[in-house]
């Protein structure tokens, strides 16, 4: 089985998240997509990030009923901080029958030569890349980013650039504030992670 993996807090779960995730497993190749719970870090104080297992029920909540879809916790006993070629050398160890890829948006792309063994993710996994919107920094940082790199990317075999994701300019922290402030979100989550977040007083 191919299975994507799309990494992220997920604090919370939005709709944005869900179109990729969805686009991913229905429109590549891929057979599955594993969202995967980033672990919150011990040595770190995030005082707006729920706990693991909440953020974890709530991706639950919101793909529970698509079979391609799968809440993941891998990374919750895995030694932090979390690298990213430590969880896939776990996961290919644990299920030696599936392949495994990473989902990433641009913006992660631009600065996936600094992650952690790099090369050696990028010669034994493929990556798949959807379009982000980006600020007013991040365009100034594409401009200012060598040419050649991003060429290289496009021409290596294990990256596929999936041009026709849809775009979506949401964010979670979007969604904290507006949480916070009473608006009306209804339209940024589902409803069982709406109501999750309301009956928990996620936010306020």
């Amino acid at each position: 089985m191919k299975v994507g993996l799309y990494f992220g807090t997920f604090n919370p779960i939005h709709v944005g998240h869900l179109v990729i995730a969805n686009f991913m497993a229905e429109y590549t190749d891929l057979d599955q997509v594993w969202l995967v719970v980033t672990p919150q870090n011990p040595l770190k104080d995030k005082s707006t990030l729920l706990a693991d297992f909440h953020r974890l029920a709530l991706v639950k909540e919101a793909i529970d009923d698509n079979s391609k879809l799968r809440a993941s916790d891998i990374e919750f006993n895995l030694p932090k901080p979390s690298y990213t070629i430590t969880t896939l050398t776990y996961l290919k160890e644990k299920y030696p029958n599936d392949s495994f890829s990473l989902i990433m948006g641009e913006d992660n792309l631009r600065t996936f030569h600094k992650w952690f063994n790099h090369e050696v993710i990028l010669e034994k996994h493929k990556i798949y890349v959807y379009p982000r919107v980006l600020t007013m920094q991040e365009e100034l940082e594409v401009v200012a980013m060598s040419a050649d790199l991003i060429n290289d990317y496009k021409s290596h075999n294990n990256v596929e650039f999936c041009e026709d994701a849809p775009v979506m300019k949401v964010s979670s922290s979007f969604i904290r504030q507006s949480i916070k402030e009473g608006k009306d979100v209804r339209y940024l989550l589902t409803e069982p992670v709406r109501k999750y977040v309301d009956e928990m007083n996620f936010y306020k």
